[in-house]
């Protein structure tokens, strides 16, 4: 949007005109250093197969099967960029205050015997030749189906945002489950749900493996995609994507599900709601039939007989 080579107007001006600083014009991203890079990745690959692995355990693990000496603070921050923390229950062992409105956990509350009752999200860490960038899912919790999912490089809440107005442009939950994360508890995605009526549960202290079902989506992914190959770049990683999501969704055997795929429970079981929802109207109207003591040939007569009454 800015013209350096407009005579007319400077670079100053231009600046003030669209309200941004003047720095971002010249800032320069510092490219991540190669070793960082491959670090990452090696700690993925042991996070995805023991999601249970917390910093030191991740230092020793790098140590034995990798030859790798690295400080336990550098792993630290490294697995923070890539938002991942281990998988177990932790000690309440204090309070922190509270910024975001908090949500309780309400997949105790409720039998999810059927698609669209709950969904569930996660973000992760992806790979690239020169890089990463972070995936995010949104996923029928009964049967797996991925309704979107969105990428970014970086973890603010956008691309979240985005996958879920894609997923609300399919169907619509009765509850949208995700972790704590800044992404889930920003006002426009709070928002996004409240205006659909949609109640929000989130995982909490102590309930390291209520959002398991997207953890093990992940180990799907990576295993039969993001491991097999080395995304050039964010293009790449899109057209990849994809098309594995849509052999996921619609070609993929689910042993958990029986070994139909997850885009044969989901529309089934929507198909079936539809069915048992238009039912108890049918039996209604029969009812209110014999109530008023309608014949065949007074029905359509009915609304003028019970405005006389």
């Amino acid at each position: 949007m800015i013209d350096r080579a407009n005579s007319q107007i400077s670079v100053r001006r231009q600046c003030e005109l669209l309200t941004v600083n003047r720095s971002r014009l010249y800032y320069c991203a510092c490219p991540v250093k190669q070793e960082n890079l491959q670090i990452m990745n090696l700690i993925d690959e042991e996070f995805t197969e023991h999601p249970f692995t917390g910093v030191d355990r991740m230092v020793e693990s790098l140590r034995r099967e990798q030859g790798l000496i690295v400080n336990h603070k550098r792993i630290r921050r490294l697995m923070r960029k890539m938002g991942l923390m281990a998988l177990y229950p932790k000690p309440r062992t204090s309070c922190p205050a509270t910024v975001y409105m908090k949500y309780p956990c309400l997949l105790n509350t409720i039998a999810i015997d059927a698609p669209d009752i709950v969904w569930c999200s996660d973000i992760t860490y992806i790979r690239l030749k020169g890089g990463f960038m972070y995936l995010v899912a949104i996923m029928d919790y009964f049967s797996r189906y991925v309704l979107s999912w969105s990428v970014s490089n970086s973890l603010e809440s956008l691309f979240c945002i985005d996958a879920l107005d894609e997923a609300l442009s399919v169907s619509r939950p009765q509850i949208f489950h995700s972790d704590q994360g800044k992404q889930y508890t920003c006002t426009k995605f709070v928002g996004a749900l409240k205006a659909g009526d949609i109640r929000i549960s989130m995982s909490g202290k102590g309930r390291a493996f209520d959002n398991i079902l997207v953890e093990r989506l992940w180990r799907t992914v990576k295993y039969e995609e993001v491991y097999l190959k080395e995304y050039c770049d964010g293009h790449d990683l899109i057209k990849s994507l994809r098309r594995y999501f849509d052999y996921y969704n619609e070609h993929r055997p689910h042993s958990s599900l029986d070994y139909r795929t997850p885009a044969e429970v989901y529309r089934q079981g929507r198909d079936s709601l539809c069915c048992a929802s238009a039912a108890p109207s049918l039996r209604k109207a029969k009812e209110l039939n014999k109530a008023l003591q309608l014949t065949p040939f007074t029905v359509g007569k009915m609304v003028l007989t019970m405005g006389r009454g």
